[in-house]
């Protein structure tokens, strides 16, 4: 796969690089060839950050990560990026199972109609191949509230929309088209923080943060 490299007061070495395709080669097994992978590496006096993205052609994957050493981050980095990738592969390949016959749904309860074969008195055998003579027969399957018992909303911990590293508006306005983030938190170069937010009628507007 083609990868670009992008290197901010760091230099990107032939180690780094193989360090890169081997882990980009364990997740390719997992989602297939890639359409695209950026990797840029910035160095910050003591901090050392990896950002890893790749386009497939069903999916974004992202993952930035910090240490103490440009290793470090890129494993980091990388192991996150593979775990993404094993969670996308096992939510794709979920297949749903239903009961066989007609389901019908109420307000507290299920009900799946079976088929039962009738046994003749007379003859002894069964009328499960005559059917005029099939019996249906109601099953309860499965209760639930009409309305959940949690009040409060679910919520998910996620760093998708926050960028560890200093960027000016254009490039966090790119960065969250990139990864479709209607809210994207970021630092200027000064240190400034600021909130993107995109609007119903589709623009993005820069929120200073006091």
């Amino acid at each position: 796969m083609g990868v670009e490299y992008t290197g901010r007061q760091t230099a990107v070495t032939k180690k780094i690089k193989q360090q890169v395709e081997a882990g980009l080669t364990r997740i390719e097994k997992i989602v297939g060839a890639a359409v695209g992978v950026q990797v840029t590496l910035t160095a910050q006096k003591h901090r050392q950050i990896a950002d890893i993205r790749i386009q497939t052609r069903s999916q974004k994957l992202v993952a930035a990560c910090e240490a103490s050493n440009m290793e470090a981050a890129l494993k980091e980095a990388l192991e996150k990026i593979e775990r993404q990738a094993v969670r996308h592969k096992k939510k794709t390949g979920t297949i749903k199972r239903h009961p066989k016959g007609e389901v019908k749904v109420g307000h507290g309860k299920a009900v799946i109609e079976a088929v039962t074969p009738t046994v003749s008195k007379s003859t002894g055998k069964s009328s499960a191949k005559n059917p005029d003579r099939i019996k249906t027969v109601p099953m309860v399957v499965h209760s639930f509230p009409f309305q959940s018992p949690l009040p409060e909303p679910h919520i998910a911990r996620t760093t998708e929309g926050v960028a560890l590293r200093p960027m000016s508006v254009e490039e966090a306005v790119k960065e969250a088209a990139f990864r479709d983030r209607d809210v994207f938190i970021f630092r200027d170069y000064s240190e400034q923080l600021m909130v993107l937010h995109r609007r119903r009628d589709g623009k993005m507007e820069l929120i200073e943060v006091p």
